[in-house]
């Protein structure tokens, strides 16, 4: 059974990532266990291309069930910017970039329980086909590429 997980009730949504800003819930599916099966963990549908704004979401909402997110990877193609540190109201976040990971890929890292690969999905996707992707991501049998995933949904009538 995978876990999806809306933080629109959890009194951490309201965590300014700037000045005057209200954090959005993240939109994140979880694979189940520590780990999923498949080569995802889980699957993230960020609201905007704007780490800055969409990271402080994410990792609070992973605090949760994976432990303190102290490190977040990404390859900068589909990013407007891609800062170095994020500030979380306890600590900062430490951004890292390489060209060579998949751009449709997000790595998070925690100093106490390891890594998670979460494939990102575009956020002018469909909910329709944000839905497909978040369960075949958090689903044992996900073997494709994270821009080969989301290119397969696409050729499947996707957007």
């Amino acid at each position: 059974m995978k876990t999806t997980t809306d933080f629109a009730t959890s009194g951490t949504t309201e965590l300014p990532a700037q000045p005057g800003d209200r954090v959005q819930p993240a939109r994140l599916t979880l694979a189940p266990g520590a780990h999923g099966a498949g080569a995802f963990d889980g699957a993230w549908w960020p609201r905007s291309r704007d780490l800055t704004r969409e990271l402080p979401a994410l990792a609070v909402a992973m605090d949760v069930p994976w432990g303190r997110i102290t490190n977040v990877l990404v390859n900068p193609t589909h990013w407007t910017a891609v800062p170095r540190k994020v500030r979380l109201p306890d600590r900062m976040l430490h951004v890292g970039w390489f060209a060579e990971q998949d751009p449709h890929k997000l790595i998070l890292r925690s100093y106490s329980t390891g890594r998670w690969d979460l494939l990102v999905i575009p956020p002018e996707t469909s909910p329709a086909m944000a839905a497909r992707l978040m369960a075949r991501a958090a689903g044992p049998d996900s073997p494709l590429s994270a821009s080969a995933l989301i290119e397969a949904e696409r050729d499947r009538g996707g957007e």
